[in-house]
């Protein structure tokens, strides 16, 4: 246990100790007054404690949210480092190599992944940022989400396994639109199903559906990933709130992608909700009213 938390424990002891004797010594004093001061003394106790449980939790939640930044920085780092080495490996064997046509094509195309792959992580810090300040104003207009979705799914659609495979399946009803911010909208189509992909394995398929059923928009994006214990589905979109330690942590992030969505979602007033996939894991379904 830290030495601040030794100290503040010792403190509440320490007064409840004071207030306890001086309660008694009264009573010695005054012994007429005994149900006078009990009550007076229970009163200054219960106060006491009362405001030194919310203290004590208000200390924890700051340990938390400097432990989720710690993990931040870390992740961040992580990944800004990892494209930038990828691309500079690239380039510099474009530099150095006398590759033909295709090869340099191929390398090209995988900076441009690596590109946009920081550009992300860039957009998702600022919005986070701009949404907690509360300077974003999500500006509103009539978008055609099914083809927001589909441009998205389109780009984020890649092969990670040997088989020339979709890893994302998607069924989109045509001209589904609906009144919206169409930059923070692509943030939150764009976060769910790279986070599906992201904790799935290699193979397999990501499932998303676009329709519309008795006057309200559905979106659900479907893994069969390594799922989302029950226990935490109250945290996730937390800013910063991911599960595990980033020292051990195999899977890329930052913890801002759902703290995102969820800030976006309500500003739409559009509900998110976390069930099980069967036979493993997550379905997140979005609903616009």
């Amino acid at each position: 246990m830290k030495k601040p938390l030794v100290i503040f424990y010792f403190l509440i002891i320490y007064a409840c100790a004071e207030l306890t004797w001086w309660g008694v010594l009264l009573i010695r004093a005054r012994p007429g007054k005994f149900a006078m001061i009990c009550g007076e003394l229970s009163v200054f106790l219960f106060v006491l404690l009362v405001g030194a449980y919310h203290l004590h939790k208000s200390i924890n939640k700051q340990k938390q949210l400097q432990m989720r930044q710690k993990n931040f920085l870390l992740s961040v780092t992580h990944e800004l480092k990892s494209p930038l080495a990828s691309i500079k490996l690239f380039l510099q064997t474009m530099q150095k190599r006398d590759l033909d046509k295709e090869q340099r094509l191929n390398f090209l195309d995988k900076c441009l992944q690596d590109i946009e792959r920081l550009d992300d992580l860039v957009e998702n810090m600022l919005l986070a940022t701009k949404i907690d300040s509360q300077t974003y104003t999500f500006p509103k207009e009539k978008i055609n989400f099914s083809l927001l979705v589909d441009t998205v799914v389109n780009r984020l659609q890649i092969n990670k396994c040997d088989c020339n495979q979709q890893l994302i399946n998607a069924e989109i009803e045509p001209q589904v639109e609906l009144m919206g911010d169409k930059f923070t909208l692509t943030s939150v189509v764009n976060n769910l199903i790279e986070n599906a992909v992201k904790y799935s394995a290699p193979c397999e398929v990501v499932n998303v559906k676009l329709f519309r059923k008795d006057d309200e928009v559905h979106l659900t994006v479907a893994d069969n990933g390594i799922g989302i214990a029950d226990s935490e589905k109250l945290h996730i979109f937390d800013k910063f709130y991911r599960v595990g330690n980033e020292d051990t942590r195999n899977t890329k992030g930052t913890g801002l992608g759902l703290f995102i969505v969820k800030q976006v979602l309500d500003k739409h007033e559009a509900s998110i909700n976390i069930r099980d996939n069967r036979p493993k894991g997550s379905v997140f379904e979005v609903v616009f009213g």
